[in-house]
């Protein structure tokens, strides 16, 4: 069943990782999907593979006028805009700097997170409003969270903080659309550790990067790291009509760790 039949999507952050995944998951349910970044080389290869339902857009998500370009040609191009995932995000660690407490990381660094983490979100429910509203579309907009923005995280001080305001900023946006007489929701998406390439810095590719995986997933009930395609698959399911009812809602996908105390697998007593 295509769930996603004649809607057209825009996904950013979309050359790698959880946006390549939910690029292609729109695809196969039958979208025709805008795949933004800024790596030119990345995202090309991404929307030649997905074939002729989509499309390479470059996108900065941090500057207005890239966002009313892109809006611009979505809308010369197609019927509207029915569906729009901020994913674009980066963690301050993506040139090697791992100062980010809340004593020592600085303004720049602060700055630099939110600017993609948070206005990139800002400027991407602004303009997508604009543009459903403008063609009369029934529009969902999908915000990529963080588990990070439910809970402190000491030493991704700027990452939290941007996520916790992505979680709150679509409550606001689910409001004011529905306030507005729009047919348009907002949902978050709350992923935990998703094993991307965003992990890198922090794993490595040695001999210890096995090591540091099974550290990291430790506290996790499920004692894995989750899969793009498994976040992929419950974007599939906000930006469907299934989820006509879902509005301003925030979806953990954690393997548990929100559930509570961590749980032990069970050891079976030996019966002799």
């Amino acid at each position: 069943m295509k769930r996603l039949q004649e809607k057209t999507a825009l996904v950013t952050g979309a050359a790698r990782g959880i946006g390549a995944a939910i690029a292609s998951a729109f695809v196969e349910h039958g979208a025709f999907v805008y795949v933004t970044d800024i790596d030119d080389d990345s995202g090309r290869a991404v929307a030649a593979a997905l074939g002729r339902q989509a499309r390479y857009l470059h996108l900065d998500v941090r500057d207005e006028q890239a966002w009313q370009t892109a809006m611009s040609k979505v809308l010369d191009e197609r019927s509207g805009l029915h569906v729009l995932v901020n994913n674009a995000g980066i963690t301050g660690f993506e040139q090697g700097d791992f100062l980010h407490d809340p004593e020592h990381v600085s303004l720049e660094a602060w700055h630099a997170v939110h600017r993609t983490n948070l206005d990139g979100v800002f400027l991407g429910c602004k303009h997508a409003i604009q543009a459903m509203r403008s063609s009369g579309s029934a529009g969902s907009i999908i915000n990529i969270s963080s588990r990070s923005g439910l809970v402190g995280i000491p030493g991704a001080a700027a990452y939290a903080s941007s996520k916790a305001a992505v979680r709150n900023h679509t409550k606001t946006v689910a409001l004011y659309c529905a306030e507005q007489g729009l047919d348009i929701r907002c949902n978050s998406i709350q992923p935990a550790a998703v094993l991307t390439p965003m992990w890198d810095p922090i794993l490595g590719d040695g001999p210890e990067r096995e090591h540091r995986m099974r550290e990291f997933v430790r506290d996790c009930p499920m004692r894995r790291f989750g899969r793009p395609e498994e976040v992929a698959a419950v974007a599939v399911m906000l930006a469907s009509d299934e989820a006509a009812y879902m509005n301003g809602a925030e979806l953990n996908l954690d393997g548990g760790i929100l559930a509570g105390a961590v749980a032990s697998p069970a050891v079976a007593e030996s019966t002799g």
